[in-house]
């Protein structure tokens, strides 16, 4: 077992990268990567991984408040999507054998336990895989701002933002608008408020920022990404700090 380069980690698994090229749902080909790669890295390194899941790929909380919704009913919908991504990756890596828990800030728990910090942490110690769901439980957040809150209660040493659809890290501008874009390497967490960059919500950077909590960005969608970025490849993705 090789050292990797964080010993714990937040991965922030957006819901669009659950759909695959179908772009909505869940694609199952797509979720076994996922898993696969998940499952590697925790074999491979012993990195302890807690992952907080999007729903996007099922309702975004935004679309239905510009569709006339209330804006906390329809965020709160969106909170039930995620524990249906939650509990469909915890399926697929329990069938690769990872030991894997689901919490969810929105207590349900017929399907899922209460996000309770020490025990997520109890659950990491224990070589478990920690799916996050619910975002934060309450309404107007995205779900960067649980991926960066949870990282800091549990202790994580970085978080990483998986992305898709082959963006591949920090770009200078949107590269699927602008060909003149340009990968960035690395980037201050001012640069990226300053400059408006698209990496996570405001909130999240600065909180990242306050907590000292370095952010990496990459494709999670390409096959090895993970691993390289656990291994300390800074080609792969952009990191901010």
């Amino acid at each position: 077992m090789t050292e990797p380069r964080w010993n714990r980690v937040v991965l922030k698994l957006s819901g669009e990268a659950f759909a695959g090229d179908q772009g909505y749902g869940i694609d199952g080909e797509t979720l076994r990567m996922l898993a696969g790669e998940i499952c590697a890295v925790r074999n491979d390194l012993g990195t302890d991984i807690a992952i907080v899941v999007g729903g996007g790929n099922i309702w975004r909380g935004q679309i239905g408040a510009g569709e006339g919704m209330d804006r906390a009913q329809a965020d709160q919908m969106g909170m039930l999507a995620t524990v249906i991504n939650a509990l469909g990756l915890q399926e697929m890596l329990e069938q690769m054998g990872q030991p894997t828990r689901v919490q969810s800030a929105v207590h349900m728990e017929q399907i899922a336990e209460p996000y309770i910090r020490r025990r997520a942490i109890r659950h990491l110690e224990k070589g478990r895989v920690v799916i996050l769901a619910g975002g934060l439980g309450s309404p107007f957040f995205t779900t960067d701002t649980p991926a960066a809150l949870r990282a800091a209660e549990i202790d994580a040493q970085a978080v990483l933002k998986g992305t898709h659809s082959g963006v591949d890290g920090v770009y200078t501008a949107d590269p699927k608008l602008d060909p003149t874009a340009t990968k960035l390497t690395e980037v201050s967490y001012m640069d990226v408020l300053n400059k408006g960059l698209n990496v996570m919500d405001p909130t999240s950077i600065t909180f990242c920022m306050d907590n000292a909590l370095p952010i990496v960005v990459f494709d999670v969608t390409a096959a090895g990404n993970l691993r390289r970025v656990l291994d300390g490849d800074g080609a792969v993705g952009t990191l901010v700090r």
